[in-house]
């Protein structure tokens, strides 16, 4: 199923406005939570936006590119405005479609579905000559959810809350109108009894100089640091039944005391550092009883249109790993064999979890599995920026789509915006994460209309670099420069030494040291 989520408004058009509220901002805060409900809990979903940032967007470009995708569903988000008395929610098909027709049919489905959560009055179920419902050529529903010139519906609707209560009706009502299947969800172990304990928990942050799978290593940083006035110890942990040695140098109750002494550390030579947030409890009294765990199963939901569904084996999602990867010192590699293919030319399957060791980084391949979730790449951003823009899920979904290591390439970002934070010569408002033709100066390099879409032109620069196949269709071509670049010349990270920047002697490299900053801090 294709969804074309069409959030109102934006940019330059702020939509209705009242109690301090834009239309724009609430419109797409409401579409983003649909989009990432329907694709973390259903299957065979495809979601595209008219936009997914603070960008203008005529009306003809919205239909346009939803007829031009093919998509199954055209929703748009709204939200109303008149006189101060005026509330509630309703929705609109085209009037020029029948009572019969399938957007009436749907219509009728979400529209009861968004009611049951929405805590709004009822306004019904309407129709009208509205360019979007009217252009596009799949069934269309338009819905207003509450009024932002009312003091109740607007009190609601500023609430994030509210917001994903609303998302998560218009999700329901989408569901069962196409009967989209549940993923399948692994139920948790069961216990006959609950361990009987009295516990205090604080969190704590632990600054780390690098983690090893060889004890003499690690032996050898302590001594390092050692001569440099910083004590530090081996702390071993268990990764994939693997034990690896940690060099702690201290732990803090406060992550801004944590990330002043990885800066120091950092200052001091030492970029492989990394910050690790735990729980640490304290247990007073225990009395511990006997556990009986159920087997571990699979449950699957049943379709929506209530079809008995077909039995499926459990799956696990690549947005959730199950372990934490360790950095290698780079200077004193590891025996082991790189747990990914070098084989710059093969695709991998992205749905592999096999953590990604780097013990040569001249050999780790641009293209590979996503290994963090979008979440975990997020978190980390913003505990240095906690205004960066929430990007992962499009690392992650386009990631996937070109067989490329998106969380590396996050990383990159990462290391071309600093953090996000813009302090070079490409501005925020350019969508640009990689700097596409940014040289320095007043040439400030490439522009993107959204967020997605700069995304996207880093994921098919990166492709260019990394494999001479062709450039799967499913996305039109953004990155200017794609035809500029040597096809495959670049098949690993380091490999883009040079190319990518220059003169840029370690560039990719320090794209890896972030990426190894961001596994551990998971």
């Amino acid at each position: 199923m294709k969804l074309y989520l069409d959030p109102g408004h934006g940019g330059e058009d702020p939509g209705a406005q009242g109690n301090g509220l834009n239309e724009k901002d609430i419109t797409l805060a409401i579409a983003l939570k649909i989009r990432k409900i329907i694709l973390n809990d259903y299957e065979n979903v495809q979601v595209k936006m008219s936009r997914t940032s603070d960008t203008t967007r005529s009306l003809a470009q919205r239909s346009s590119a939803a007829n031009a995708w093919d998509a199954d569903f055209f929703l748009a988000i709204h939200i109303n405005s008149a006189d101060s008395s005026a509330q509630g929610y309703e929705d609109f098909i085209y009037d020029g479609a029948s009572n019969t027709s399938k957007a009436a049919k749907y219509q009728d489905i979400i529209h009861a579905e968004v009611i049951k959560v929405n805590q709004l009055k009822d306004r019904g179920q309407k129709k009208a000559n509205f360019h979007v419902i009217r252009e596009t050529k799949m069934p269309s529903i338009l819905t207003e959810n509450g009024f932002i010139s009312n003091k109740h519906d607007a009190a609601l609707i500023k609430d994030s809350a509210w917001q994903q209560k609303v998302a998560q009706g218009h999700v329901n009502g989408i569901a069962k109108a196409f009967g989209l299947k549940r993923k399948a969800v692994k139920e948790t172990p069961k216990t006959t009894t609950t361990p009987k304990t009295t516990q205090t928990t604080k969190t704590v942050y632990t600054v780390y100089v690098g983690s090893y799978k060889s004890k003499e290593n690690a032996q050898d940083r302590v001594a390092e640091l050692k001569k440099k006035s910083i004590k530090s110890s081996i702390v071993t942990t268990k990764i994939s039944g693997a034990t690896w040695y940690r060099v702690k140098v201290a732990s803090y109750t406060t992550n801004a005391n944590a990330e002043k002494r990885l800066k120091a550390i950092e200052k001091a030579g030492y970029d492989d550092a990394f910050i690790i947030t735990e729980k640490e409890t304290i247990t007073t009294t225990t009395k511990t009883e006997t556990k009986k765990p159920a087997a571990s199963t699979s449950t699957t939901a049943k379709p929506a249109t209530g079809t008995k569904p077909a039995t499926s084996t459990p799956t696990t999602s690549s947005s959730k790993p199950a372990t934490t990867t360790p950095t290698t010192n780079t200077s004193k590699p590891a025996t082991t064999t790189p747990a990914t293919s070098t084989n710059p030319t093969t695709t991998p399957n992205n749905t592999n979890n096999e953590i990604p060791i780097i013990t040569d980084p001249g050999q780790f391949t641009i293209l590979g599995p996503t290994f963090l979730s979008p979440e975990q790449m997020d978190q980390f951003v913003k505990k240095v920026n906690p205004k960066a823009p929430e990007l992962g899920e499009f690392y992650q979904t386009l990631g996937k789509y070109y067989g490329i290591r998106g969380d590396v390439a996050f990383a990159q970002a990462i290391h071309e915006t600093d953090y996000f934070r813009f302090t070079g010569v490409v501005n925020p408002e350019q969508n640009n994460f990689a700097g596409i033709g940014a040289t320095g100066g007043d040439t400030r390099g490439a522009r993107f209309e959204s967020e997605e879409e700069g995304v996207l032109a880093q994921l098919q620069h990166l492709y260019a670099y990394a494999t001479t196949k062709p450039l799967p269709n499913q996305y039109p071509l953004v990155d200017p420069r794609f035809h500029l670049v040597d096809r495959g010349s670049a098949p690993t990270w380091t490999a883009l030494n040079g190319k990518w920047a220059v003169p840029g002697t370690t560039y990719g490299q320090s794209i890896l040291a972030l990426y190894q900053k961001m596994i551990h801090s998971v």
